[in-house]
């Protein structure tokens, strides 16, 4: 049986072309391939039909949540981009956070945490009371319409900007210090030397003066501790004026008197 000459190997220049017609065949197949699925998912068809929200909404309804994001909103099911979308929930009034994604075939699945608010927020740069800022249960200062918490006795907190989780805390820890006298924090006060006051439900001011925050709240229980001696030596006269930036003391003013304690002993003025 006669052999078959073994065949001779394709140039080098033939196998390049070869190569190079096969690359650029499969480039042009996935080029075809992308414009088609790009071609498809541009059709109606995977327009976004529904918005399904979920989460505790104290402060919104999904009707009025719908109509503030969706015009924000931009894409199909594919094209849409999420983050963007997340940004346009959080723009809502009362949304502090929000976590959009996808849910086949055309829908949005969005769940929403609102702001918890804790206290009104007064910047001391701006000096305003008629803002509508509010602090929230982290800390937070965010905006939403004072008319929505009217009903809701909140605190004021009055200082500089970016002191505001300190302060939330700092009224958290001196606010069952005065329940002691029957009384509830309306405003706390920081200044920018970080001085304390405080402005209670009865009218009273107090001055906290400076220090840490265990040096002023230790101050702030035995001025509570020791006042209701004080006050009886006066006949229970409401308290108007309290100076707690004293280091052996402090000095009081009820109604028509003034006295200061130092070291156990009262001086009236």
């Amino acid at each position: 049986m006669a052999k078959l000459a073994p065949v001779p190997p394709l140039p080098a220049d033939i196998r390049l072309m070869n190569t190079t017609a096969a690359l650029l065949a499969a480039l042009g197949v996935a080029a075809l391939v992308a414009m088609a699925v790009a071609w498809a998912a541009h059709r109606p068809i995977f327009a976004v039909r529904s918005i399904r929200i979920d989460g505790d909404l104290a402060h919104n309804s999904v009707l009025t949540i719908r109509a503030n994001a969706a015009r924000k909103l931009a894409g199909n099911f594919f094209t849409m981009d999420l983050a963007a979308s997340r940004r346009a929930f959080e723009s809502v009034p009362w949304v502090r956070q929000a976590m959009v994604r996808r849910v086949w075939p055309n829908q949005l699945a969005v769940r929403l945490e609102e702001h918890r608010p804790a206290a009104l927020w007064v910047g001391e740069t701006t000096g305003e009371e008629a803002t509508d800022k509010m602090v929230n249960s982290f800390g937070e200062v965010f905006e939403a319409n004072l008319g929505d918490v009217e009903d809701d006795a909140l605190p004021t907190l009055r200082g500089p900007e970016g002191t505001s989780a300190h302060m939330l805390t700092m009224i958290g820890r001196l606010q069952p210090e005065f329940a002691g006298m029957d009384a509830h924090i309306d405003t706390l006060d920081l200044s920018g030397r970080g001085s304390w006051r405080v402005e209670l439900d009865s009218g009273a001011e107090v001055e906290l003066g400076r220090g840490s925050d265990d040096e002023v709240v230790a101050r702030t229980r035995s001025f509570v501790a020791t006042l209701p001696e004080v006050r009886n030596r006066y006949q229970q006269h409401p308290l108007l004026y309290a100076d707690l930036r004293h280091n052996d003391g402090y000095a009081v003013r009820f109604k028509g008197v003034s006295t200061s304690v130092e070291a156990g002993k009262t001086q009236k003025k």
